[in-house]
């Protein structure tokens, strides 16, 4: 086995083992630390000085977004979020819930509206499993990693439930880390 190939391995071992204890976490705590991390994403200076925020749309037991959604319409922040078009991600401006349908794999999606490239902006992304040094594994699909390859100016904010944390995750050279992980017990902050 490839050190490659090895590494696929052990990520989708991670995502079955992350699944199972995300699915664990009860609707009541859901919401209460889907709020919590959204008091600390909104006290980051960078989301602060942001005018412009893409956001993902939760899904099936991820961190909630709606909240911080609103705190950013809130505070007059236009907001977008990521429909899978082919092996692309492409963000529509969020007005209003109402925009978003049911997508890839049954993701939230927006079914229509103005899309935006914003260089300078606060993104806001999911994931299965992050480390202390603020790697991360995704869903596989490697869309954040070849959208922000082409807009590296963007500041990334990854949202975990503290469950999500292990000590270490593997990672290869294509993947792009989140320069904070927020859970509802700390912020994480990438080194360097």
């Amino acid at each position: 086995m490839t050190k490659e190939e090895s590494i696929k391995t052990q990520k989708k071992a991670i995502r079955k083992e992350i699944f199972s204890r995300r699915k664990q976490i009860t609707l009541e705590e859901l919401e209460t630390f889907s709020q919590a991390i959204t008091e600390k994403v909104a006290q980051l200076e960078a989301f602060q000085k942001s005018g412009h925020i893409y956001i993902y749309a939760d899904y099936n037991h991820e961190v909630i977004t709606r909240y911080l959604i609103e705190k950013a319409w809130s505070l007059g922040k236009e907001v977008a979020v990521p429909k899978v078009v082919g092996e692309a991600m492409v963000f529509y401006k969020l007005k209003d819930f109402a925009q978003l349908k049911p997508g890839y794999f049954g993701i939230p999606e927006p079914e229509d509206g103005e899309i935006v490239t914003w260089e300078e902006a606060f993104m806001v992304m999911p994931g299965v499993a992050f480390d202390p040094m603020n790697h991360r594994v995704g869903y596989g699909g490697g869309f954040y990693d070849r959208f922000l390859e082409k807009h590296p100016k963007v500041l990334k904010a990854a949202l975990a439930f503290e469950c999500q944390i292990m000590p270490e995750v593997p990672y290869e050279a294509t993947d792009i880390f989140p320069d904070w992980v927020v859970t509802e017990k700390r912020v994480l902050i990438k080194e360097g």
